[in-house]
């Protein structure tokens, strides 16, 4: 086992998503507090870097602008903007006149690939396997397993920081009542994180069945929808929200992924006109979306269809639908950290759900015994909100941990991004009050 105690990093991050991705960015080439460069090395146990490669559908977009790249928002001048890629890429003019504010998705996966490719410090195919404390040395101790090409184990290696940054991000969350029948291969039953690679198998299916309503399943409705035969669709798009509906864009319901909280779908507008043109010669697609339903179970009927049980959540009635392929556009959830952690688990403070605790400047709370920290990255909607996940927070965050790391303010962050003001300002009043300001809501036994 090799081993770097000689010279230990000032930070190691797990994980190279977008988020950890952009941190590496963001430190890259940033002072130590002694001498030379801030010491830096992100591990990663995929072969190189992909972001979604199952829903890089032709035409599918980005939720938010492409200046919410990796960098920009916290360092508009960097190397490893968005801009900046274009640049190398001689395209930056095809952009201007493209007028494009919301670039595709194979181009944002595109552009990270070029960033995690000329970025150093970034070791694919290095699964980190344990993370301890070392209170001889005051370092975290990581352990992994570099892999060959083939996936399997090469060599073993040990590494030492002084700080911790987790991105392992999320994984495809598959509903209870589908288990079972995603896990055998004869009907295909399938996340649409693994969309592509079974998009054919899909496309020969008689009839197809997605169930959720998020931006993944818009995607992947429009686009079976654009690719089978008008009147022959054989599509039901299934979801428990009571209606399809585009989330919340306003300009103010935005500034609920803007820093000071910290999506929407447009692809309800393109279904929509392609159901509508496949009216214009008479008839109806033959399509169905019902909205308001839940999956309560799931079952094989022989060895070539699905059978759900539906229950309608308002009516509270139920029913039955056979079909041919199931997408299960269900959303992701967080990897949990139990394992990567069991050997800080002594060390970790939680709250009443078990959960890290995790303070405003994105570290895990620790014993003091401590000295290191470990940040968080896309695991703290419980502690953060719901713009944990969106990319538009990527540079404020990792901006947020380098400043704290550092212990001065590489990236100054403005006090104030949005309009909202979230919650009441408690404090006492005693002057006569001008009018139109709140007062604290006071209750009184």
């Amino acid at each position: 086992m090799t081993s770097q105690l000689d010279a230990p990093h000032d930070l190691v991050g797990i994980g190279i998503g977008p988020f950890n991705l952009s941190l590496a960015a963001l430190a890259h080439g940033l002072p130590h507090q002694g001498a030379g460069e801030l010491a830096t090395a992100f591990y990663d146990q995929r072969r190189d870097f992909r972001w979604h490669p199952g829903l890089l559908i032709e035409g599918a977009t980005l939720q938010v602008p492409f200046i919410a790249d990796l960098v920009t928002l916290a360092d508009p001048a960097s190397p490893w903007s968005f801009l900046s890629y274009l640049k190398h890429k001689e395209r930056l003019f095809p952009f201007y006149f493209a007028e494009q504010f919301h670039i595709h998705r194979a181009e944002y996966d595109a552009y990270c690939r070029w960033v995690a490719g000329r970025l150093p410090g970034l070791h694919f195919g290095h699964q980190v396997d344990a993370v301890r404390w070392n209170p001889e040395a005051d370092l975290f101790e990581v352990d992994y397993t570099q892999l060959d090409s083939d996936g399997e184990a090469e060599a073993l290696g040990r590494t030492y920081t002084r700080h911790l940054a987790l991105g392992i991000g999320t994984a495809p969350h598959i509903p209870e009542p589908l288990r079972p029948l995603a896990d055998a291969p004869t009907v295909p039953v399938i996340h649409s994180a693994d969309y592509l690679d079974n998009r054919e198998r899909i496309l020969g299916a008689d009839h197809v069945t997605i169930i959720g309503s998020g931006q993944s399943g818009a995607e992947v409705f429009l686009d079976l929808l654009r690719a089978r035969p008008a009147g022959r669709e054989r599509l039901t798009w299934l979801a428990r929200t009571p209606s399809f509906a585009p989330m919340e864009y306003s300009k103010l319901g935005l500034e609920h992924f803007t820093p000071d909280y910290s999506r929407y779908f447009h692809a309800l507008a393109a279904i929509h006109e392609e159901l509508y043109r496949r009216t214009l010669h008479g008839g109806w697609p033959d399509t169905v979306l019902t909205p308001g339903v839940s999956v309560r179970t799931a079952g094989r009927i022989a060895t070539t269809k699905v059978e759900l049980h539906l229950e309608h959540i308002e009516q509270g009635t139920r029913s039955r639908l056979t079909t041919d392929a199931v997408i299960l556009a269900t959303g992701y959830k967080e990897r949990p950290l139990s394992r990567l952690l069991a050997g800080l688990d002594p060390y970790l403070r939680k709250d009443s759900s078990g959960r890290p605790r995790i303070d405003d400047r994105y570290r895990m709370i620790l014993d003091p015994a401590v000295t290191g920290s470990i940040f968080v990255q896309n695991g703290e909607r419980h502690s953060h909100g719901v713009g944990a996940p969106d990319l538009g927070l990527a540079a404020w965050r990792s901006a947020a941990i380098l400043n704290t790391l550092t212990g001065k303010e590489p990236y100054p962050q403005p006090q104030r991004t949005a309009f909202t003001t979230f919650g009441l300002e408690q404090r006492e009043h005693t002057r006569p009050q001008p009018a139109g300001e709140l007062l604290p809501l006071i209750e009184h036994p």
